[in-house]
């Protein structure tokens, strides 16, 4: 698939993953439109050929006027869905039980919101003109190491990406009528935003988990497997890790 010359759409892409993936591919000449909080497009540095549009994920009616903005000049091809939150909590903890309502918060970002994004989206897809081999999108989803190895206090956050990534295949199945394929990332530890509160003490000890390269991945590196997976006609229904062979501890 071809990045020059078409749309994409980019979820939480005013910063970390969804910042680096935006900026790479309007690089390579595709019209990128931003789907974020309106808070982090405030906060966010513009980059030329972006196109920010405040949405949130949870809001089915908000992503689907958000989308519509998109202009018919250039065909919808690429979407990358890399909106999400993490916080943590304990099923059982010294506070009580795992509050039900936050489970329900983190599944709905992550889990509901990238399948919410993903039809919206792949609805526009599938009303364009295929191109020379027959493709009319590529869907990049975002899970997590955590959807295989969840650490304590990852519960609901362990959960909703296990289901991005239980997801993959299926949509793969459904959408391959439409010339549609869908592929998910799975990163480790990246030095984005959420990372920044976490304190060196702590940094290091994360870092002691990752056999090689012992550093934490690179927003620039997921936005460069991203672009692989969408210039790689033959990548279709599968999760890949990136993660330095991350395989995360309980703790």
């Amino acid at each position: 698939m071809r990045v020059d010359g078409v749309a994409a759409v980019v979820t939480g892409g005013a910063s970390g993953l969804g910042a680096a993936t935006a900026a790479l591919l309007a690089g390579r000449g595709a019209a990128v439109h931003v789907l974020d909080l309106p808070a982090s497009i405030e906060r966010c540095d513009r980059v030329e050929g972006v196109t920010y549009v405040p949405a949130d994920v949870t809001d089915p009616d908000g992503v689907r006027a958000a989308v519509g903005r998109v202009p018919d000049d250039r065909p919808l091809r690429v979407l990358v869905s890399c909106a999400g939150i993490a916080p943590g909590a304990r099923v059982l903890g010294k506070a009580g039980p795992h509050d039900p309502a936050l489970f329900a918060r983190v599944v709905a970002v992550n889990l509901v919101g990238t399948f919410t994004v993903m039809t919206v989206v792949a609805e526009r897809m599938a009303a364009t003109e295929p191109d020379e081999n027959g493709q009319r999108g590529v869907v990049v989803n975002t899970a997590s190491v955590a959807a295989f190895d969840g650490q304590v206090g990852q519960a609901a956050y362990a959960a909703s990406k296990g289901g991005v990534a239980a997801l993959t295949l299926p949509a793969a199945r459904d959408l391959a009528q439409h010339g549609i394929r869908v592929m998910t990332i799975a990163p480790g530890i990246v030095d984005t935003p959420m990372m920044a509160g976490v304190t060196e003490e702590f940094r290091e000890r994360l870092l002691d988990t990752v056999p090689f390269p012992r550093r934490f991945g690179l927003p620039e590196e997921y936005a460069q497997l991203a672009l692989a997976v969408v210039e790689h006609d033959y990548l279709n229904g599968e999760t890949i890790r990136m993660d330095g062979a991350l395989r995360m501890p309980p703790l």
